[in-house]
């Protein structure tokens, strides 16, 4: 009977050994600038991404090749090259953040050939990043996760010259992406160029907060809700960080309006997820939200959010994405405009926006930033329509085709704007002349504005015949 039970064991634990294959990986090329001495680790799936596991240091064959053997079961696995720390992890090809690799195991003895690019932050590009960028701390510690994350930090071009100015601040997510093309994924933002050049136009600034992304933790981080697939679920604990530590940090240090109605946040894709949720969660801290390609399908709880929060306090909502990113992505856009709609918030409260050719990359969100960020900061036109004392009148209205403006002229830096009635941007161009071409538009009603800098100095209803 023992050596039959003896047996069984034997059986069994054969079973759950075969449930386990070796796969080694070997690292062909390092880069060039790796520090001397240096052990490289890997971290993944497999160890809980534990960025300093000394049981996963790549060792030297005996022809000087690093090479890690792993014991695990057939499945995909994921995973990143690391030298100790996540702030000392491999980079894509320029120094910039790299995705998480993939691989799909089958279980057998096997051993494959990876090389590492580059190290994260150690370009092999120079910086892009304007001279009003800086890094705020390449370690700050996030309390509520037990972590540190570089900060960025972006200042208006007169922060240091004119003292008696305070700013709005704007905090967004996947901070290596907004202003530095060296540590980019796949480009940058360009939010230092796009700032300061509206600056030079009579912006009157806004102070940028950028938070890198948590590498292999991101999508744990940027939502609250978890999904089966993906992960997810520290997302309350990363905003509670922006606002329970990171802001009062900001506000303690810099010259800020530290007013909610000075105050947003933003992101794109999964930033844009995490930003929503921030934005309803944290009514009494922001009032302005930018939403560029949000991944609204990670978790239907975001809509189940919005419906239990409830309007509380007036916002601003921004949404931007493309037409063929996903088959999602507009839908679920306008399901997230419909249900903040539908719990009490306005129509001019919401701009919803779509763009043809729209894609799912950073040159896109470069490019819609700029549009996002003055529709969020204008400040609201008074009944009274005036431009410097000067009445203004647009007529024939209705038109059906050009639209003629009586009261400011090119001289007066007014840009001119066409929104629809929910919120949308139709055009936006400086007035050159005193007549602008409304052709383009279908029928209906629209407001015609002014803005200098971002200052609504005027606001008409108008009818497009």
């Amino acid at each position: 009977m023992k050596k039959l039970i003896f047996t069984t064991v034997l059986f069994l634990c054969g079973i759950k050994i075969a449930l386990f294959g070796q796969l080694t990986i070997r690292i062909t090329k390092i880069p060039m600038n790796t520090p001397s001495g240096e052990n490289i680790y890997i971290a993944g799936t497999f160890n809980n991404w534990n960025p300093g596991d000394t049981s996963k240091i790549l060792k030297k064959d005996s022809a000087g090749v690093l090479f890690v053997t792993l014991n695990i079961p057939a499945g995909t696995i994921q995973y990143k090259y690391t030298r100790g720390a996540w702030n000392i992890v491999e980079g894509g090809d320029n120094g910039g953040f790299l995705p998480n690799r993939s691989f799909i195991y089958d279980g057998s003895k096997k051993t494959i050939d990876e090389t590492i690019t580059s190290w994260e932050g150690m370009s092999t590009i120079n910086s892009t990043a304007a001279a009003n960028v800086s890094i705020l701390d390449n370690a700050f510690f996030i309390p509520q996760l037990n972590r540190t994350r570089r900060i960025w930090l972006y200042l208006p071009p007169n922060y240091k010259t004119d003292l008696t100015q305070n700013y709005p601040v704007m905090y967004m997510h996947d901070g290596q992406n907004l202003f530095d093309k060296s540590t980019s994924f796949a480009g940058e933002w360009q939010i230092d160029e796009t700032l300061n050049q509206l600056a030079s136009n009579g912006d009157k600034g806004c102070i940028v907060v950028g938070i890198d992304n948590g590498g292999a933790k991101r999508l744990d981080e940027l939502s609250p809700w978890v999904n089966a697939q993906y992960g997810g679920g520290e997302g309350a604990l990363y905003t509670k960080f922006i606002v329970e530590t990171l802001k009062p940090y900001v506000d303690a240090h810099y010259r800020t309006l530290k007013d909610r109605n000075n105050t947003a946040i933003g992101g794109s894709s999964m930033g844009g997820l995490i930003s929503v949720y921030a934005a309803i969660e944290y009514q009494n801290i922001f009032s302005k939200a930018a939403i560029l390609s949000p991944a609204f399908w990670f978790s239907d709880s975001c809509f189940a959010q919005v419906n239990q929060k409830k309007r509380q306090q007036p916002m601003r909502f921004y949404f931007i994405s493309g037409t063929t990113e996903s088959v999602g992505m507009v839908p679920d856009m306008q399901k997230m405009a419909t249900t903040l709609n539908n719990v009490g918030f306005k129509s001019d409260e919401i701009s919803l926006n779509t763009k043809a050719d729209g894609q799912h990359a950073e040159w896109f969100w470069a490019r819609e930033f700029s549009d996002a960020y003055k529709w969020l900061f204008r400040t609201t036109a008074t009944a009274t329509q005036n431009v410097e004392q000067v009445k203004v009148r647009v007529y024939p209205n209705p038109s059906d085709s050009i639209l003629s403006i009586e009261g400011i002229t090119a001289a007066q830096n007014i840009n001119i704007e066409i929104d629809d009635l929910y919120g949308r941007i139709m055009s936006y161009q400086p007035m050159r002349g005193n007549s602008i071409d409304v052709n383009y538009l279908i029928a209906g009603q629209y407001f015609l504005r002014g803005f200098r800098g971002n200052e609504n100095v005027f606001s008409i209803l108008f009818v497009k015949k």
